[in-house]
């Protein structure tokens, strides 16, 4: 059966998304090995489908936070994108004016509140800025996303407690790809996992397979109503794979022989793919929107080489401490 006309449209969107995800992290691979970016880059191949089928379900007033592999969820709530390729070339026309980096990307007027190069640290902002939305009395929500490796920091601990005293409108979306940093996290992380931590403390958690978008879809979309309901702060615990190394520079040497092969059959994008096609969408149109998004990104990183570095005199700007000395 083909899918009715409302419902096609939603899963093309929803894989437009992952497919602009996709060729973000390539362009922003390739411009990093060309010498274009300094210092290296933490991509999201691999863990579209988290990204894409939770803030489809967000409004532009709805807020998120996110970590040090943050470029996906940029773009899945809006961020533009010459913004975010300038901001990671240095340039001046970045959403952080260059100075800010691949890690720190914020976009304000699509409610991006900022990754984090912290780890754990985007928490605390989403439920300070959770608490903020309810003393203004807004309906918005705040979607928080970490990983695995986060669940063993304070900060997790101390803002779902908080969170879950005062019921803020929070959605915390952990992308579990089994590996913090270098590290397997069931080597370092006791009992049952983030889930069990998070119903301890009287956060409803639901699981749910990270790389079937249709799934993240769907259980964000009840998370979501929940939390905006007043129902109190939720967790979506999101499994899924990094197909790329913790870094640019990383080739992963330290994954298991194949580990990455095996797990590219089951990655998101191949799989809506897939169902789309079963769909009855013509491989052409499927075709196309890949094609486009590869286009945007590679014309978003000609116009960043062409875009002016920031002015020197601006460099003390957005900063507590000005460097200027007093005179005596």
């Amino acid at each position: 059966m083909n899918a009715g006309g409302d419902n096609r449209a939603r899963l093309l969107a929803l894989y437009g998304t992952m497919c602009r995800i996709r060729a973000f992290e390539e362009t922003a691979l390739a411009a990093h090995r060309a010498g274009e970016i300094p210092g290296p880059l933490h991509v999201s191949i691999g863990q579209e489908g988290v990204a894409a089928g939770v803030c489809l379900n967000l409004r532009p007033d709805d807020r998120i936070t996110s970590n040090h592999r943050g470029h996906g969820h940029a773009l899945a709530k809006g961020a533009g994108v010459a913004g975010m390729m300038e901001e990671l070339l240095g340039r001046a026309g970045g959403h952080c004016r260059g100075k800010g980096g691949s890690m720190h990307i914020a976009d304000f007027s699509v409610g991006m509140l900022g990754a984090n190069g912290v780890v754990a640290g985007g928490i605390p902002i989403a439920v300070g800025a959770a608490q903020g939305l309810r003393l203004l009395g807004s309906d918005a929500i705040v979607c928080c996303f970490f990983g695995d490796g986060a669940i063993n920091r304070g900060p997790f601990l101390e803002g779902l407690n908080w969170a879950a005293l005062y019921r803020l409108p929070v959605l915390f979306v952990c992308e579990d790809n089994g590996v913090a940093a270098f590290t397997r996290a069931e080597s370092v992380t006791a009992g049952p996992g983030v889930a069990a931590r998070a119903e301890a403390l009287g956060v409803p958690a639901v699981p749910v397979d990270g790389n079937d978008a249709l799934a993240v879809d769907a259980a964000a979309a009840r998370l979501v109503a929940e939390v905006r309901g007043g129902g109190g702060p939720r967790l979506l615990h999101a499994t899924t794979f990094r197909l790329m190394g913790h870094t640019s520079t990383d080739p992963a040497a330290w994954r298991e022989v194949g580990e990455v092969e095996a797990a590219r059959a089951e990655e998101p994008i191949l799989r809506l793919r897939a169902h789309l096609l079963e769909q009855g969408v013509a491989p052409r149109t499927l075709d196309a929107i890949e094609g486009d998004a590869r286009a945007e990104m590679s014309q978003a990183r000609a116009a960043a080489l062409a875009a002016p570095w920031p002015d020197a005199a601006v460099a003390w700007e957005d900063v507590q401490d000005s460097g200027a000395v007093e005179a005596a």
